[in-house]
């Protein structure tokens, strides 16, 4: 499993959200973050004075896939999406993750990332707590 972290540019976050969509990716947080690198920021004027402002506003995504191959394609996908030649683009940071544990079922692994790896019913039939079913399908597994 593989964990993607992009900082880009808050006008380009539709705009990447839409391509992930084309091509299936769905699982996406974002947050709104302070950055600077070859930028640099501005100058800006506080009460009269002028002065630098190198903290600059960026959009932080984080996705996880279950392979490589969908990192690949995601990272393809972000670089393609947020590109617009010019310094502050972002940036794209690659993680390998030990374990996802998905909280509502327990289901770990790439069963906790890949809709198509966990549970048929991901409701339940009955009114039994999310622990009592995600026990029973461990044991299920495990014969």
């Amino acid at each position: 499993m593989i964990k993607i972290e992009a900082i880009i540019r808050e006008e380009k976050l539709l705009d990447v959200q839409e391509a992930l969509k084309k091509v299936e990716v769905y699982g996406i947080t974002a947050y709104q973050v302070m950055g600077c690198g070859q930028q640099k920021g501005w100058k800006g004027h506080v009460r009269g004075s002028e002065v630098d402002i190198n903290m600059l506003p960026k959009i932080k995504v984080e996705i996880v896939v279950s392979t490589e191959e969908w990192a690949e394609k995601t990272i393809k996908v972000i670089r393609e999406a947020a590109y617009t030649g010019n310094i502050g683009d972002g940036k794209i940071f690659v993680y390998n993750l030990d374990n996802v544990i998905r909280i509502r079922t327990g289901d770990t692994g790439v069963a906790a990332v890949d809709p198509s790896e966990g549970e048929e019913n991901p409701v339940g039939d009955n009114n039994d707590s999310p622990e009592k079913i995600a026990k029973e399908k461990r044991k299920e597994k495990k014969k």
